[in-house]
């Protein structure tokens, strides 16, 4: 069974992400875990599930495990969570020489790896997502953190973990709607500047949604080929790292409306696109027919396109103005030229982006 590598090759450190259908094959990473002390972090689906096998593939290593259990869901990825992990570190005497393992999906991962961050100002830890959305984006790229009341991700860090370790097997477990989720994500990388991509991804899209694991491996190595290739360039998002925040912005506003409980995180961004699209066509960048060719990309993975009137339209842009790529108070959006063109718009102005998410409700 061969294992797909993906090198990320940064400034400060370089790491592997490790991608194969095998559950928890960790033998490519046997020397950062000879010996350790190991915190698993995962949640309350994922554990009864996975933690077992985990715990047995770490003892292969003379590693010593213990392991947190938190509840799961977007509304839990917040300070009180934190807190715990970090007061579980405390009680247990985790130290620097110390290693965390998170085991979930993006909400697991971007938790583990900002207490990674935080913990005696940085130890070491191991991506080991379960959803697509956690492989394909969430455990890639070093960006951790937490959301606070007021907008999503607004608390983090960036810390680059010392491997992701990939198993596809774990996506037979995912339920439907999160799976479908992870789509929204893979697609991005097609919207943004891979429309050959794209184009795969239509031609394998009944392969894909059927759960063909080596298809899938693929799928996932494609993505964080893609993600590497702007995060080597541009790790901290001061530049082009922004791109692969393409609907996001609407997206997080979306969700932090909802108190995280109508939406997936895929399923906001599918939504997000969308408005990007018609904002593009709006302000005269893109042909009118942007937003209709981009929605049926998202239909034919049955994703979500549009938003119910019942949200607050307003109340959206307000919540725009706390996103970290707002630039001195000024509106700082991705947008598209054409599919698999994106680009950054500075200075949008309110009144263009409430009339394009007045014409994306129904």
């Amino acid at each position: 069974m061969n294992t797909q590598i993906v090198n990320i090759n940064l400034s400060h450190c370089n790491y592997g992400i490790f991608i194969n259908e095998k559950l928890f094959d960790f033998s490519a990473v046997a020397h950062l875990l000879n010996n350790r002390k190991i915190a698993i972090i995962s949640n309350e689906t994922v554990a009864p599930l996975y933690l077992e096998p985990l715990t047995q593939s770490l003892q292969e290593y003379n590693a010593t495990v213990q392991s947190l259990i938190l509840k799961d869901g977007e509304q839990y990825k917040n300070q009180t969570s934190w807190n715990l992990i970090l007061d579980f570190l405390a009680d247990n005497n985790f130290n620097r020489s110390d290693l965390l393992i998170s085991l979930g999906g993006g909400v697991i991962c971007d938790m583990t790896g900002f207490a990674a961050a935080s913990w005696m100002r940085g130890i070491d830890f191991i991506q080991v997502p379960t959803s697509l959305l956690a492989q394909v984006d969430a455990s890639v790229g070093g960006k951790t953190g937490i959301n606070h009341s007021k907008g999503k991700n607004l608390i983090g860090a960036f810390h680059q973990p010392l491997a992701v370790i990939i198993n596809a097997s774990t996506l037979k477990t995912l339920p439907e709607r999160e799976f479908k989720s992870g789509l929204g994500e893979t697609l991005k990388y097609g919207f943004i500047n891979q429309p050959r991509f794209k184009q795969w991804l239509q031609e394998h899209s009944k392969a894909i949604v059927g759960l063909n694991l080596p298809l899938i491996c693929q799928l996932i190595a494609k993505c964080c080929k893609y993600k590497k290739e702007i995060v080597q360039q541009d790790e901290k998002e001061s530049g082009i790292r922004a791109l692969l925040n393409l609907g996001h912005t609407f997206a997080h506003a979306i969700e932090t409306y909802t108190h995280y409980k109508e939406y997936t995180h895929g399923e906001a961004v599918a939504i997000g696109m969308v408005m990007a699209a018609q904002l593009s066509v709006n302000l005269g960048v893109a042909n009118d027919n942007l937003r209709k060719e981009l929605e049926k990309h998202l239909q034919d993975f049955n994703l979500l396109t549009k938003l119910p009137k019942t949200i607050n339209a307003t109340k959206l842009v307000e919540l725009m103005r706390l996103d970290k790529k707002v630039v001195n108070s000024s509106h700082r959006l991705i947008l598209l030229k054409s599919i698999g063109n994106a680009f950054i718009q500075n200075n949008v102005c309110e009144k263009d982006i409430l009339q394009t998410i007045l014409s994306c409700q129904h």
